[in-house]
Parts: structure tokens; C-alpha cells; sequence
């Protein structure tokens, strides 16, 4: 019977992976256990190369309409990239800038700050940051060798499953409580193992990005355990967004 179920599950977990990192309609899965929550992140790769996949076809599609002007394919991409993710890690990019702004170093009060709904200035400035810089980015990745835009996505998201198996979740309740708690850590660690593998033969400019992305993970990582004791589901979107940006810069030098 058990193997009769399996199938299913994993269906489950995959179709719950791409209704929680996209806007892309996916069937009703229904009510899930806490185990098809925790599996559901073993997806989070193939979820991220999904949106790579459609962000090349859309530059495909944007070079033959628009091959002068590859800032205006740029910041149409970024446009769909939004689009596609329902802007959820921007969310979380801007409740985490507020926080560490107006946490003045303490724990609690930078806990507190990112669960207030309001946008405050700090958030403002990230925000606009984090999205021109990605304009910018995007424009000179694609008029160099957009293919490589479908390891971004996919490289960032694989960050958020090892976040969570590395590093304590320290907001009580909640889907990212249930997911640090039941994630599947030997079939994660071998996942991971994989894309690092796959990325590595594909040559100089993924080592490159791969590289600047460990870094950022690591900086990072140390900056939310340093100031919070760990990590929140807004500080795993900001890092999301910050590696995006850091990816592409370390494809960009790749690539040149």
C-alpha cells in the first residue's frame, strides 16, 4: 500500500511547491500532512528552473520583437519575473530591510518590525535597489547568452530548502515551521548534491555564479543567525532576491 501511495504524495508536493513559489495555476491539492509540506521543498529547484525556462522563451520571443533595445527586454523580464513569483520574495525583501533598519540590533524588536504590514522607507530603498539592479543585470545577461538565465531561478531557490536545513527557524508557527521541521534531509542533501554537480558542468560562468551565490549564502546566513538567531520566512525571501541579484552579476563577469 505504501508504494501505491507514493506517487501520489509526490504529486502532491510537487503541485504544492509550485502553488507556494508561483502565480502558474496548478490543480487543487487539497488538505496536506505535514510530510508532503516538508517534501514539497525537495521541488524548489525544478519550481525555480521552471521560471528560467520561461523567462528564456520570453526573451526569445522579446529578441525578435525588440532586438535593439535589450534594456526594454531587460526590464520586461523583470516585469514577468514578478509576475510569475506574485512578487513573494520582494515581500519578504522589504519586511526584512524595515526590520533591520528599525531593529536597531535588538532581536526582538527586529521580530516584531517584520510583522508589521507597513511599507516604511528602508523597504522603499531595498525594493528599488534590488529591481534596477536586476533591470540592469538582466539586460547585459541577455545580450550576452540569455540560456544561462535558467540556472538564476533555480540556483536561488535550491538556497531556501538548505537555509532552512541549516540553520534554526526562529518564528513559532506558521507553513516555515512546518517546513524546517519535515524537510527530508538525506534526499535534500543528495538533491543539492546534484544541482551543484549539474551546475559545475556547465562551465566557467556557472562556477562563477555558483561561487558568488555560496558566498552571498554564507554572508548572509551569518547576518540573520548574528542579529535573529536564525532564520524567518521573510529573511529566506530577501535572500532569495539578494542572490538573484548576486547570481546574475557573477554570470554577467562570466560571461565577459
Amino acid at each position: 500500500m505504501a508504494d501505491s501511495v507514493l506517487p501520489s504524495a509526490r504529486w502532491h508536493s510537487l503541485l504544492l511547491a509550485f502553488q507556494f513559489l508561483t502565480r502558474i495555476p496548478m490543480p487543487d491539492t487539497g488538505v496536506l500532512d505535514n510530510r508532503t509540506l516538508g517534501r514539497s521543498l525537495l521541488w524548489y529547484p525544478l519550481v525555480g528552473a521552471t521560471i528560467g525556462a520561461l523567462l528564456w522563451l520570453a526573451q526569445a520571443l522579446l529578441a525578435g520583437v525588440l532586438p535593439q533595445w535589450p534594456w526594454v527586454q531587460g526590464a520586461l523580464l523583470l516585469l514577468l519575473w514578478v509576475v510569475l513569483t506574485g512578487g513573494l520574495h520582494l515581500d519578504g525583501l522589504a519586511d526584512s530591510a524595515d526590520a533591520w533598519a528599525g531593529g536597531l540590533g535588538d532581536r526582538e524588536r527586529t521580530l516584531a518590525l517584520m510583522k508589521d504590514p507597513t511599507c516604511g522607507p528602508s523597504a522603499v530603498v531595498w525594493l528599488v535597489l534590488v529591481l534596477l539592479l536586476k533591470a540592469a543585470l538582466l539586460s547585459a545577461v541577455v545580450a550576452s547568452a540569455a540560456g544561462w538565465l535558467v540556472l538564476v531561478p533555480m540556483l536561488a531557490r535550491s538556497a531556501i530548502p538548505l537555509l532552512f536545513m541549516t540553520t534554526p527557524y526562529v518564528r513559532p508557527g506558521g507553513l516555515g515551521e512546518v517546513l524546517a521541521a519535515e524537510l527530508p534531509r538525506r534526499e535534500l542533501r543528495h538533491l543539492l548534491l546534484l544541482v551543484v554537480v549539474l551546475t559545475l558542468l556547465l562551465g566557467s560562468p556557472a562556477w562563477l555564479a555558483l561561487l558568488a551565490g555560496a558566498g552571498a549564502f554564507l554572508g548572509l546566513r551569518a547576518l540573520m543567525c548574528r542579529r535573529i538567531g536564525g532564520t524567518t520566512g521573510d529573511t529566506a525571501g530577501a535572500m532569495v532576491e539578494l542572490l538573484e541579484v548576486t547570481l546574475l552579476a557573477g554570470l554577467l563577469i562570466g560571461l565577459h
